[in-house]
């Protein structure tokens, strides 16, 4: 317990420290850059007002990001509230500043205010992104983690335990299992291979449970079997400790612009909204293919030119390889890419079906025997995607959306997963950022129905900027 306190104290006081410096930075430039720098260090007039203006701008600025609990431990190394936060810390601070320069009637330097608000902004955002690398690595080596105890149904607790284990960079590391009202409940839980503490249903036991284990957090998963009345009390216990309670409701994959808490009669009812893309949601996304492909299409056509002199030059065969693919609503049409195998490719897949490496429906191969030379280098480097771009303009794909699967894959498809087809395939998405070729079927069935079940404008511009790192690393590309 003291560990965990010990690193959310040091990491509170960083940020405390980092905040002021990059505040003190931003704001100070900024009144260089719009008033100069007085050699003789004599500063009278206007230029005196403003340093007063710029002390008490630094300071009101780092106590509106106290203010907004953008330091708060839970937050720190996953998910975008960190960042949310700074952000609307930053922008009420000079909402405010421009509302009181209009009521009182002060003119405010535009040039001045226009510098240190995205200095200051993209300064706050870039340390806590530094700082969130420094934390997960961390984390990968077990360190500032916050210890939690999982109560609930046997079943339940092992899954949230598998979840939390390929999440570490969330900084939750589960170290004991609670099962209220189950008999005869073994030593160790057998899939997660944590040790079950107890069973009992009253709220005291879990409290000694809880210390005995030395957990700091409880993660209330689905299937516990304890009275309201039970988990209320254990509520006040554990916040008369400092303990922290999690519930974790039965949503998997489900993102948090989904998700709306409403108090009722004193229960907190958890509504689920339902994803759409229609209507003006379905334009903005066309729309931004439309520009967006169009603009990589002439950016990148010097680049597509000499491809497709050197596949020519390799075998002299066709420079474009047409794959029949499947579309939104299952509308079939043909995929384009860079040639980047041997003519007889597809005559040689029956032989090679048995020495694949993938699982499921899908054909994977590292060492393809099919693949030509130029090809290898294409495919490192996702070069022979590039053709797709067309197939975005002609409005067969997205830029961003699940992976074009074959027609065979689709007829083999169980019903939860033709939930794929919904939305149009894309050149990119999750499962691109998240393993490429390495990942299993079963990962790129969750990916993609994560993506169909929670899209989003912003989460695709993030895919993109993802994607660009995830070609030039070039991991999980063969």
């Amino acid at each position: 317990m003291k560990e965990v306190r010990d690193w959310r104290a040091k990491c509170s006081r960083q940020l405390r420290v980092i905040d002021a410096f990059v505040i003190i930075w931003a704001v100070a430039g900024a009144y260089v850059i719009r008033f100069g720098w007085a050699s003789d260090f004599v500063v009278e007039g206007q230029d005196a007002i403003y340093i007063w203006l710029s002390i008490a701008l630094v300071v009101a600025w780092w106590i509106m990001l106290g203010a907004w609990n953008s330091r708060q431990s839970r937050i720190l190394g996953a998910g975008p509230d960190e960042y949310k936060r700074v952000a609307a810390a930053s922008l009420w601070l000079f909402g405010l500043v421009a509302i009181v320069s209009y009521v009182l009637r002060l003119d405010t330097a535009r040039g001045y205010v226009g510098v240190a608000l995205p200095a200051g902004l993209f300064g706050l955002l870039l340390a806590r992104w530094l700082i969130r690398q420094h934390l997960h690595v961390n984390r990968q080596m077990g360190q500032s983690m916050s210890r939690l105890l999982l109560l609930g149904g046997p079943s339940a607790v092992a899954h949230l335990a598998r979840s939390l284990r390929t999440a570490k960079h969330a900084g939750y590391l589960p170290v004991a299992v609670y099962t209220p009202n189950t008999p005869d409940f073994p030593s160790i839980e057998p899939e997660s291979g944590l040790p079950i503490v107890g069973n009992s249903p009253d709220a005291k036991s879990i409290v000694q449970a809880i210390q005995a284990c030395s957990a700091d957090a409880v993660a209330v998963s689905a299937g516990v079997q304890l009275h309201p009345q039970t988990l209320r009390h254990l509520g006040w216990e554990l916040a008369s400790r400092n303990i922290g309670l999690i519930m974790a409701p039965a949503l998997t994959d489900i993102a948090g612009p989904r998700i709306h808490t409403q108090q009722v009669a004193g229960l907190p009812l958890i509504h689920v909204t339902t994803p759409t893309l229609e209507g003006g949601q379905r334009v903005a996304k066309r729309l931004f293919d439309l520009v967006v492909a169009s603009f990589l299409l002439v950016l990148s056509s010097p680049v597509m030119a000499i491809i497709s002199i050197l596949v020519k030059l390799n075998d002299g065969g066709p420079v474009l390889f047409k794959q029949d693919r499947v579309g939104i609503e299952g509308a079939p049409f043909q995929m384009l890419k860079f040639r980047s195998m041997v003519l007889d490719a597809e005559a040689q897949l029956e032989t090679l079906k048995e020495r694949s490496d993938g699982s499921g429906l899908l054909f994977k191969m590292k060492d393809d025997p099919r693949v030509t030379s130029i090809g290898r280098f294409l495919r490192k480097f996702s070069l022979d995607e590039l053709p797709q771009l067309v197939n975005v303009l002609m409005g067969s794909m997205s830029l961003v959306g699940p992976r074009p699967p074959l027609p065979s894959e689709v007829e083999a498809y169980e019903q939860d997963v033709r939930r794929r087809l919904l939305v149009k395939p894309g050149l990119t998405g999750l499962w691109q950022v998240s393993g490429r070729s390495n990942l299993s079927w079963q990962d790129s069935v969750r990916l993609d129905l994560y993506y169909v079940e929670n899209w989003s404008m912003a989460g695709d511009l993030l895919i993109l900027m993802k994607t660009f790192r995830a070609v030039f690393q070039s991991a999980g590309a063969y």
